[in-house]
C-alpha cells in the first residue's frame, strides 16, 4: 500500500529515536508494531496532503506534494507535532492538534460541560488551557440556590482529578493549564494552591495586567474585583502579591505569569473584534480564544548548517527558506483534514486558521558554529534567525491566501488593511518534546540538558548499560581530536565538561549545559525569538537549587522588561524542600497506658554517621542519627537530586523511620530499628545492582542493609566478598514508563530522555 508508493529515500534514525517512534507513533496491529519510521512519514505526508485536492490540485499534484511533506521529514528538517505523526492516515477518528482552550463559564452546566469536553480532547492526544477568571469567587451568595460558591481552585481540583483518570490516546497524560487573573478576589489561595502538592495535572499561571504591572513598579495598591458582580471588593498590595508569587515559584515553579493584557495588545490575539485571550495551553506559548486550537510544527535549524571550502560553518537560508514555505503549506492542510473532537472547536479553528511554526535544534546549531548559549553573539543570531523564519513564513502564509482566500475573520482583524493572510498567527516556538528526540537534535530554543547519559538495559547475560552521547557534541569531540570512549562515559557520570581536564580551551565554555547557564540569558533568549514570533515562546528558566527569591524576583521582572508574553521559572530541585513537623513534647520513656501520645522533640544537636551505598537508581547517602543515650533517634535518606520523584520516596523513607523511632513505643528504639530493618529488607526492584551477597535488590533493601551494618546486624558491604556497584550521576528523576533516571523538566513539561514518556 502506502509503503509501495512512498518516495525511495529513507532517514537516518538515532536509536533513541527509533525507541521512541515504537513506543508512541508507529502503527500497531494485535499490539505488534506494523509500520517503519518511513512508512509513518509517508502516512503523514500522504493524509495531510489530501487536504489540496480540497483546492482544485490534481492526484498527481497531491502526490507531488506529499512527496516533498515526506521528504522534510524523513530528512528531519521539519516535523508536526505528536498527534499529527500519531493519529493522521491511521482512520483512527483521532484528532490532530497539540493545544486547546476551553471556556470555564460560571455555571454548573458550563464548568461540567469543560470537563467533558477536556476528556474527549486528552483522549486523543491534546493539551487543554483554561481560564477560571469568570467563576464567582469563594463563598459567594448563588442565588439560584441560596448556598455559597466554593470558587475556582476548588474546581481547578475537580479538573484536576478528571485528568488523573484519563490517558491520552494511550501514549500521553492530559496536561492542563490553569490561569486566573491577578484580580480576582481569590487569587491568594491560587497563587499557593499547588503548595500541598495536591494538583500534579496542571501548570498554573497568574493572569497579570498590565494595571497591576503599573501599581507594582509604582508601588501601591491595586483592585480585586468580583467577576459575577463587576463590584471592587478589596484592594491589595501589588508588591506583597508579587512576592507571594516568586515565593511560591522559588518553592515549586508555580505560578508562571502571563502577561495578558500584552498578550491581548500583540500578534498573539489577531482578532481582538472577535474575542479577548483569557489562556495559554499547557506550556504557556500559545494564547487562545475560548474553544480554539492551533496546529504546531518545528524546523530543525540545526539541519541548515554548512561547512564552506574554508571549513568555516554557515546557515544556508535559501534552504532554510524552502522547507519554511513547504512546513506552513503543510500546517495550513492540517486544518482541512484534521477532525476536530466538537464542532465548536472546529468553527472557532477554521474561522481564524492559526498556525505555529517554531524551531528545534538551536543548541545544536550554536555547538556547530562555535557560540557559547551565554553569549550577545547568540542573542544577535536568534534575533536574525526567528526574524527571517517569521518574514519567510508570512509571505507564504500570505502566497496561499492569494491560493485559497484569507482566513475568514481576516475583515476584523489586526491585518484587515494590509495584505491578506491564509493564516491569523503564523509562528509558535513550542515544546518539541519528544518530536526533538525522532528528529535527533536538541529541544526548541533549550540549552542542551545533558552531553550523555547512561541508559541501563536489561539482557539475558545480565544488565548492559549504554551511554548516550548528543550527537552534535560528539562529532565535533571527533572533528577536534578530544573524543574518547572513556570521556563520553565521564561526562555521563557528570552530566557536564565542567571540571575534566585535558578539553580544548573552549569546549567548557561552547558545550555548556542548562543549569550552567545563568538565568538572565535564558530569559533573554526568550525574548530575542519572541520579538519575531506571533504566538508566545515555550522556554523555561532554570535556576541552581541555591538560587534565591531575589533571583526569581529578577527573572520575572526581566520578562516583562524585555518584552516576553509570559515567564515560567523552575529552580533545580524545587519540588522538594517541605519541612515535617511531627510534633512537640517531653521525651517518653514508654507509654503508660492512657497516657497522651507525645512524639519526642528533636535535640537542638545531635551525633550519628553517614553511610555511601550503592543502590539500583544512584548513589545513596544515609545518614543515622542518635541520641546521647545512643539510641538511634533519626535517619535521612538522600538519592538522586532533590525535588524529584526519587529524592520524594527517599526522603519519605527517612520521615517514617524516624516517626516510628520518634514515636511513643514500649519497644526500644534499638529493637523498633530492627523491625524495620526486617521489612525492608529484600524487597526487590527492576534492577538490581551488585552480585553474590553484595547484590541490592532496591533502594529499600539498600536502607535495610545500612541500618543493620549501624547496628552491628551485618558486615559493611565494603567487607563482602563481591562489591558491584554502578557508578552512575542521575541526570533526572525516575521515569515512570522505563524506569531510567532520565526524567528531566525541560520547556515547561517533563520527559524521558531514554523512551520519550511525556507529561505535557
Amino acid at each position: 500500500m502506502l509503503s509501495e508508493t512512498r518516495p525511495a529515500k529513507v532517514g537516518q534514525w538515532t536509536e533513541p529515536a527509533l525507541r521512541v517512534l515504537r513506543e508512541r507513533y508507529l502503527r500497531r496491529e494485535g499490539g505488534e508494531v506494523v509500520e517503519t519510521p518511513e512508512e509513518m512519514c509517508w502516512r503523514v505526508a500522504l493524509s495531510i496532503a489530501a487536504g489540496e485536492a480540497r483546492y482544485g490540485r490534481s492526484q498527481a499534484a497531491v502526490r507531488e506534494i506529499g512527496s516533498a511533506f515526506y521528504e522534510i521529514m524523513v530528512d528531519g528538517y521539519f516535523l508536526p507535532n505528536s498527534p499529527t505523526l500519531m493519529n493522521a492516515g491511521k482512520g483512527n477518528g483521532l484528532q490532530y492538534s497539540a493545544c486547546y482552550v476551553l471556556p470555564v463559564g460560571d455555571s454548573m452546566e458550563e464548568i461540567f460541560d469543560s470537563v467533558k469536553a477536556a476528556a474527549i480532547i486528552h483522549k486523543s492526544g491534546g493539551g487543554t488551557g483554561f481560564a477560571f477568571s469568570r467563576l464567582r469567587p469563594k463563598d459567594d451568595i448563588v442565588a439560584s440556590t441560596g448556598g455559597r460558591a466554593s470558587g475556582p481552585i476548588s474546581f481547578l481540583r475537580v479538573f484536576n482529578s478528571a485528568t488523573e483518570a484519563v490517558k491520552q490516546g494511550g501514549t500521553r497524560r492530559g496536561a492542563n493549564m490553569g490561569i486566573l487573573k491577578v484580580d480576582h478576589p481569590d487569587i491568594l489561595e491560587f497563587i499557593e494552591c499547588k503548595l500541598d502538592g495536591g494538583i500534579t495535572n496542571f501548570n498554573i499561571s497568574v493572569a497579570a495586567t498590565d494595571r497591576f504591572m503599573d501599581a507594582l513598579a509604582a508601588g501601591t495598591e491595586y483592585d480585586l474585583v468580583n467577576p459575577h458582580t463587576g463590584q471592587v471588593v478589596e484592594r491589595l498590595s501589588a508588591k506583597e502579591v508579587f512576592e507571594r508569587i516568586v515565593r511560591a515559584a522559588w518553592r515549586t515553579g508555580d505560578p508562571g505569569m502571563v502577561f495578558i493584557d500584552r498578550i491581548n495588545a500583540s500578534p498573539a490575539n489577531p482578532t481582538p473584534e472577535i474575542g479577548m485571550v483569557e489562556a495559554t495551553n499547557p506550556c504557556g506559548e500559545q494564547p487562545l480564544l475560548p474553544n480554539e486550537a492551533c496546529n504546531l510544527g518545528s524546523l530543525n535549524v540545526s539541519k541548515f548548517a554548512r561547512r564552506g571550502e574554508d571549513g568555516e560553518w554557515s546557515i544556508d537560508w535559501d534552504e532554510m527558506e524552502r522547507v519554511v514555505r513547504l512546513a506552513v503549506r503543510f500546517l495550513d492542510d492540517v486544518i482541512e483534514m484534521n477532525p476536530y473532537p466538537l464542532p465548536v472547536i472546529d468553527a472557532t479553528v477554521k474561522a481564524n486558521r492559526r498556525i505555529g511554526l517554531g524551531i528545534m535544534g538551536w543548541a545544536d546549531l550554536l555547538f556547530t558554529l562555535g557560540i557559547p548559549y551565554d553569549s550577545q553573539e547568540a542573542i544577535d543570531l536568534a534575533d536574525r534567525l526567528m526574524a527571517f523564519v517569521k518574514e519567510k513564513s508570512h509571505d507564504q502564509s500570505a502566497k496561499l491566501a492569494e491560493e485559497r482566500g484569507p482566513f475568514p475573520n481576516w475583515n476584523q482583524s489586526i491585518y484587515k488593511s494590509e495584505r491578506p493572510l491564509r493564516n491569523s498567527t503564523v509562528t509558535t516556538i513550542a515544546p518539541t518534546g519528544t518530536i526533538s528526540m525522532i528528529a535527533g537534535c536538541s529541544s526548541g530554543i533549550e540549552p542542551i540538558f545533558a552531553l550523555a547519559f547512561e541508559h541501563r538495559v536489561k539482557q539475558p547475560e545480565g544488565e548492559r548499560v549504554l551511554t548516550f552521547v548528543n550527537e552534535t557534541f560528539e562529532r565535533i569531540a571527533k572533528e577536534q581530536n578530544f573524543f574518547s570512549s572513556a570521556l563520553m562515559q565521564e561526562v555521563a557520570k557528570r552530566g557536564s565538561l565542567h571540571g575534566i581536564p585535558g578539553l580544548p580551551e573552549t569546549a567548557e565554555r561552547i558545550f555548556k549545559t542548562s543549569h550552567e547557564i545563568g538565568f538572565e540569558w535564558h530569559v533573554r533568549h526568550q525574548a530575542a525569538f519572541q520579538r519575531y514570533t506571533d504566538n508566545g515562546v515555550s522556554k523555561t528558566i532554570n535556576l541552581p537549587n541555591d538560587a534565591t527569591e531575589a533571583d526569581v524576583t529578577r527573572a520575572y521582572t526581566l520578562a516583562w522588561e524585555l518584552g516576553c508574553l509570559g515567564i515560567t521559572v523552575f529552580r533545580d530541585g524545587c519540588k522538594g524542600e517541605q519541612v515535617l513537623n511531627v510534633g512537640v513534647g517531653k521525651k517518653d520513656r514508654g507509654l503508660a497506658p492512657g497516657a497522651p501520645a507525645i512524639i519526642r522533640p528533636r535535640p537542638r544537636s545531635l551525633q550519628g554517621s553517614t553511610y555511601r551505598t550503592e543502590t539500583p537508581i544512584g548513589t545513596a547517602f544515609i545518614t543515622v542519627n542518635e541520641t546521647a543515650d545512643n539510641d538511634p533517634f533519626e535517619v535521612f535518606v538522600q538519592v538522586g537530586k532533590g525535588g524529584s520523584d526519587t529524592m520524594a520516596v527517599a526522603e519519605a523513607l527517612g520521615r517514617l523511620i524516624s516517626l516510628v523511632l520518634r514515636l511513643p513505643s514500649p519497644l526500644s528504639s534499638q529493637r523498633r530499628l530492627e523491625e524495620v530493618i526486617s521489612q525492608l529488607a529484600r524487597i526487590g526492584g527492576g534492577q538490581p545492582t551488585g552480585f553474590g551477597l553484595a547484590k541490592i535488590l532496591s533502594l529499600p533493601d539498600a536502607l535495610a542493609r545500612t541500618l543493620a551494618e549501624h547496628i552491628g546486624q551485618v558486615k559493611p558491604v565494603s567487607e563482602l566478598p563481591v562489591v558491584a556497584g554502578n557508578g552512575k550521576k542521575q541526570i533526572g528523576d525516575l521515569c515512570k514508563e522505563c524506569g531510567q533516571a532520565t526524567f528531566i523538566y525541560e520547556e515547561g513539561c517533563k520527559k524521558c530522555l531514554s523512551c520519550g514518556f511525556n507529561e505535557c
